[in-house]
């Protein structure tokens, strides 16, 4: 994709969580293919031009990402300018290299680096089919231990006070011990579905591995004969 399709599919995605400008997101990229996380492909069609034969841009619905656009658009202009008139209508497009793939992996498996962050958790969490289930695990239970740990700080808190609380901010304090319960609740949930998820595929590969006892028309199969065994099956002395 190029950035606008990468920013487009995140809104698309992830809605209030990726509020991402323009204005982080091509520099975001420009870090990564220095890093050489990404990689710049075959470049897109060029775009469509208006009556005025400037470029079509696209509307974000943003007037601060359509005013970066706009003087985006205006500094490729100049710089085509200066390298003599040559075409910068193609939008760069980008696709993850081998380096990159091992780099996501590792940030998702990584600790949330603010402690505690219900927005670094959700971007894991989203992202969470590409990891194993053992990881899958640790991150949930990293989360369960960040929530047990804030409703103990919270009850705390709220018996060392020096003084009473009214009704709202008693209501405030109240909601954000019954926010973390709830989110606790659910993480123990998750917990409890990938850890059945676990034992059951455990269970099919020791069926798998283990040897039949029966043949194909469903009879007994002799048993086997150890190699202490005699022929008659029996121990020997």
């Amino acid at each position: 994709m190029h950035g606008y399709d990468i920013r487009k599919s995140l809104r698309e995605d992830f809605g209030v969580l990726s509020n991402l400008s323009f204005g982080s997101l091509y520099p975001a990229l420009a870090r990564l293919e220095a890093s050489l996380a990404v990689r710049a492909v075959e470049p897109a069609p060029p775009l469509r031009r208006s009556r005025r034969g400037a470029e079509a841009m696209p509307l974000t619905g943003s007037l601060t990402g359509e005013r970066a656009a706009l003087v985006a658009a205006r500094t490729t202009a100049k710089a085509a300018i200066a390298l003599g008139g040559r075409s910068t209508r193609a939008r760069k497009v980008y696709e993850i290299t081998p380096h990159g793939e091992e780099m996501f992996e590792e940030l998702l498996q990584s600790a949330d680096e603010q402690g505690g962050d219900p927005r670094g958790f959700s971007l894991r969490l989203a992202f969470a089919r590409h990891l194993s289930p053992q990881a899958r695990v640790r991150l949930l239970e990293r989360r369960r231990g960040e929530l047990v740990d804030r409703l103990q700080r919270g009850e705390r808190s709220l018996a060392r006070r020096a003084r009473p609380m009214d009704e709202y901010e008693q209501s405030i304090a109240e909601h954000a011990q019954e926010t973390a319960a709830n989110d606790l609740s659910w993480i123990e949930r998750l917990l409890e579905r990938e850890r059945t998820a676990i034992a059951r595929t455990a269970r099919v590969a020791r069926r798998a591995t283990a040897a039949p006892t029966k043949d194909s028309n469903g009879a007994p199969l002799p048993a086997t004969v150890g190699a202490g065994d005699g022929q008659d099956g029996r121990q020997r002395p």
